[in-house]
């Protein structure tokens, strides 16, 4: 027999034979061909190997003592674990067709008859390995590519940047199975990293120093030493870093991870950068948009409030943090003649459009009101206003004048919710049920009440306490029992009933307006 090339492929060979004089002749040629090699004597010493140790491929003797090596074969590619490795029957006796139809059938990707050749055994090895090497590699891509999409997927759910660099570093140590770091910039210029010690371990976010500005534009790939990357590998590995940036106006992304754990492929890592960049672009487009929005909402608001001797006056408002369009909420205070004008409404919609028929309508409620009309006139020509010249626009009003003094109300109302009276012994809501603005219909007389020294009046719009899964009124009884208590900072009292009465994610806007009576 020749001896065999040496071929030093570095796979782990099992041999499994009960004659220790066969299996001396196996592993002699297999390990002059550059493999290393293991042996067991039976069926069940191969498979406790297989359990132990990482094997690559297994020559496996079809009569063993303790059990066939059918039977091992079958044992060995029906476990998950396992399945994929190669698996080469030989034999002396079992030579029939129907002995290596039954091998293949139950396991065995090739079956060889002796006597063999040691060159047919090593080239029968070598294609064996180089099928499971290429199958490996294609399932280790499939996982990743679907791993990808989930990470993908979750990069583009994250309701903010930190979360979304966050999920972006645990979808990359789940794709690539070890640890990963993933780095960008926020709207307002701050650099962070999200940082992954192990594939399902926790991301913690840092603050990045990078300069990802310095980045060229496009998708590159680089190699950088450990020592500056907080990110776990081998002392002789190094880290792969990958890097998309979008446009010359904006910093880069990065995402990286130890060298070793891609191979041969970094196409993945690409797709990953490239994905990750794109969702932190929209959403740092998403936060200078509904930075602009709020400043222009602010903007159409009152800039401050009037002092108004004898009143305590509070305004709380937050916008919707889900919409990055200004809304339709409003509010107005104004001292006229020696009386305090209350408004507070909501026109329906979110947009841009929406605000604008919200700052027209607070105009108009100035204008009125300086011409002075009573709070119902002042509806009425409001709504007049609004269907002559914006038909199809609807808005909910509240609005009322207060004379300090006497602590007399004169309120009319327009579809809006009812605000809320607290003295030291009651909380009751205020009802005026009248048509919203916008709709041809009748409306009632202007309602009449005295504000009792110590009392506070809560005005308020339906973000604060409509939910589209409880019923309005449970809602209503909740806003009650919050307010029972004032604090003597009005400030903090508004801010305490948007606390707990508040969505954690606000989705409409919410305004609240508190005046109390010394």
């Amino acid at each position: 027999m020749n001896s065999p090339e040496q071929v030093g492929t570095g796979a782990t060979i099992l041999v499994v034979d009960d004659s220790a004089a066969k299996r001396y002749l196996l592993v002699s040629w297999l390990t002059r061909a550059g493999f290393t090699v293991v042996q067991a004597d039976s069926g069940g010493a191969a498979l406790d190997r297989m359990e132990r140790e990482e094997i690559d491929l297994v020559v496996l003797d079809v009569r063993l003592g303790d059990m066939s090596g059918f039977e091992v074969s079958e044992r060995i590619k029906s476990d998950p674990r396992h399945a994929s490795r190669p698996v080469i029957h030989v034999s002396a006796h079992a030579v029939s067709v129907a002995d290596r139809a039954q091998g293949l059938t139950r396991g065995a990707d090739a079956y060889l008859v002796e006597p063999i050749e040691p060159d047919e055994l090593i080239a029968t090895t070598q294609a064996a390995l180089r099928y499971y090497r290429a199958r490996s590699r294609a399932e280790l891509l499939a996982t990743r590519l679907a791993r990808l999409a989930e990470t993908t997927l979750a990069v583009n759910a994250a309701p903010s940047f930190a979360s979304m660099l966050t999920a972006a570093a645990s979808g990359a140590a789940r794709i690539f199975g070890t640890g990963a770091l993933v780095a960008g910039q926020d709207a307002d210029g701050r650099g962070w990293a999200a940082v992954v010690g192990e594939p399902e371990g926790p991301a913690t976010i840092q603050e990045w120093a990078a300069d990802l500005r310095a980045v060229p534009v496009g998708v590159g790939m680089r190699t950088e030493t450990p020592a500056d990357w907080p990110v776990p590998v081998h002392p002789d590995d190094r880290i792969r870093v990958a890097t998309a940036r979008l446009r010359p106006d904006r910093p880069a992304v990065q995402v990286g991870v130890p060298e070793s754990v891609l191979a041969t492929e970094s196409a993945v890592l690409s797709q990953l950068v490239q994905a990750v960049a794109t969702a932190v672009e929209a959403q740092r487009s998403y936060d200078e948009e509904h930075r602009i929005a709020v400043t222009l909402q602010r903007s159409l608001l009152p800039r401050r409030l009037p002092a108004v001797p004898g009143l305590d006056l509070a305004v709380c408002y937050e916008p919707a943090s889900a919409q990055t369009e200004v809304g339709g909420d409003f509010y107005e205070l104004a001292m006229i003649d020696g009386r305090l004008v209350v408004a507070i409404g909501d026109v329906a919609g979110h947009s841009l459009h929406a605000a604008t028929v919200m700052a027209e309508l607070r105009h108009a409620i100035r204008a009125y009101a300086v011409e002075r009309h009573p709070p119902g006139g002042i509806l009425e020509r409001v709504d007049e206003l609004l269907r002559t010249l914006l038909p199809g626009e609807f808005a909910t009003l509240c609005l009322l004048t207060l004379e300090p003094a006497t602590g007399r109300i004169r309120l009319a109302s327009a579809g809006h919710l009812p605000p809320l009276v607290v003295t030291a012994d009651s909380t009751e809501f205020v009802v005026h049920r009248a048509p919203l603005l916008g709709v041809r219909a009748d409306r009632p007389d202007d309602l009449e009440l005295v504000l009792p020294p110590g009392a506070t009046l809560v005005l308020y719009t339906d973000g604060l306490v409509e939910r589209r899964d409880i019923d309005l009124d449970r809602r209503l009884d909740d806003l009650a029992g919050s307010a029972a208590t004032v604090e003597p900072d009005l400030d903090g009292f508004c801010r305490r009933l948007l606390a707990e009465l508040g969505p954690v994610d606000v989705t409409d806007d919410i305004a609240v307006v508190a005046l109390r009576r010394h």
